[in-house]
């Protein structure tokens, strides 16, 4: 399932229809209820009861509900599918490693749409006034290129995480090869909210380990930037208000704001932002258009399922960061260290991305954060165990 989650949608929910009927399944033969505790329940509960309760203020009911279910079930399954069947690290190892594996692949597949081109002016992902010479933008197996960003960000936090505190020399350098590797791929997205999100990355690593981090990864994205003329003309183009990319986004957040404001408690609706949007549209004017999310995850949320809802969201994603961090600093094992670092990381990347983006509307990208946080409790519940 782990594998497979940036390669195909279908096939990853094969896997998770397959691991949970293999769960009950193994709870009925032995007939012994696997259900873990965890410190999250009560905070997960709420948030699937306030999702649910925006569903009755929703234009459409039965697509937010249909939504609705389709999606949370999903992360529900994938957080407590994990906590409850891995018992070991050395099976998280395996879990993390998928990943990781699928990342090359993903990877690969971004640079081969580099070398042989891939025609970006349909998908409107860049300005062309703006960006003249941007003719590539790739974006591998995911639906587009801040999707690839997103993706590769979280992976090369773990890898990071776990090359720093490993002990073995050859597989710090093996991760270090392969952080460099999925950087390069990185730059190729062009997605500059990824690249500030590597920023906090890298602070965040020299916070929790050693300062000197922060020189060593600095060091990698100041050549590309001075190395490369379209990095740096894309990165500063952030603070130009004439990019059409950067006024749509301000644009939205105008009508997300709205949206919220009409409606803070329930908000419109779980998944029915693009049927409210045509409502609030100030900017484009145009009824056919169709906006999926407000490119910024906390308006967004907020505006679907109501600021309570945003709350519990945000308390989820600091609990079991704060978690990691105190798995981080109790463990004796390198190899949790390392995962824990890199988890932590990872998610810091999101949140940050989440400023200028909403990457999780993507069902893949929301698995892979609810992934994440499950390998931080599992974590957690085994060096409890084994202390």
């Amino acid at each position: 399932m782990a594998f497979f989650l940036p390669l195909s949608l279908n096939i990853t929910t094969l896997f998770l229809g397959a691991g949970t009927v293999l769960w009950i399944a193994k709870m009925v033969l032995l007939k012994k209820l696997f259900l873990k505790r965890t410190p999250f329940d009560e905070m997960i509960a709420l948030l699937v009861i306030v999702s649910a309760a925006s569903i009755s203020v929703a234009p459409d009911k039965d697509f937010s509900f249909y939504n609705y279910y389709h999606l949370m079930g999903r992360y529900i399954l994938i957080y407590y599918l994990v906590i409850n069947n891995l018992n070991a690290i050395e099976q998280l190892k395996r879990l993390v490693w998928s990943v990781m594996a699928s990342a090359v692949v993903v990877t690969c597949y971004g640079f081969y749409q580099y070398v042989h081109g891939v025609d970006i002016s349909a998908f409107q992902w860049v300005d062309g006034e703006q960006f003249p010479e941007l003719k590539v933008r790739i974006f591998s197996t995911l639906q587009n290129p801040n999707l690839l960003a997103g993706f590769l960000v979280v992976v090369m936090s773990l890898a990071v995480g776990i090359g720093l505190h490993t002990e073995n020399i050859q597989e710090k350098v093996f991760l270090f090869a392969f952080v460099a590797v999925l950087g390069t791929c990185l730059v190729l997205t062009y997605s500059r909210g990824a690249w500030l999100s590597i920023v906090a990355v890298t602070a965040l690593c020299g916070r929790l380990y050693n300062r000197k981090v922060l020189w060593i990864f600095l060091v990698i994205p100041a050549i590309a930037l001075f190395c490369h003329d379209g990095v740096m003309e894309r990165l500063l183009s952030i603070f130009n208000p004439t990019d059409t990319s950067s006024t749509l986004r301000l644009a939205l957040w105008e009508s997300t704001v709205a949206m919220i404001l009409d409606k803070p408690f329930l908000g419109i609706g779980w998944g029915s932002y693009w049927l409210v949007y045509p409502d609030y549209d100030f900017f484009l004017n145009n009824p056919a258009a169709t906006i999926v999310h407000a490119h910024n995850m906390y308006l967004h949320i907020a505006a679907e399922i109501g600021i309570p809802g945003l709350i519990v969201f945000l308390a989820i994603i600091y609990g079991h960061a704060r978690k990691a961090i105190q798995v981080l600093d109790q463990t004796q094992n390198p190899w949790v260290a390392g995962v824990m670092l890199g988890s932590v990381a990872a998610v810091l990347g999101l949140v940050v991305n989440g400023f200028t983006d909403y990457i999780m509307f993507n069902v893949q990208m929301s698995m892979l954060f609810w992934l994440l946080n499950a390998v931080i409790i599992a974590a957690w519940d085994s060096s409890r165990r084994y202390r």
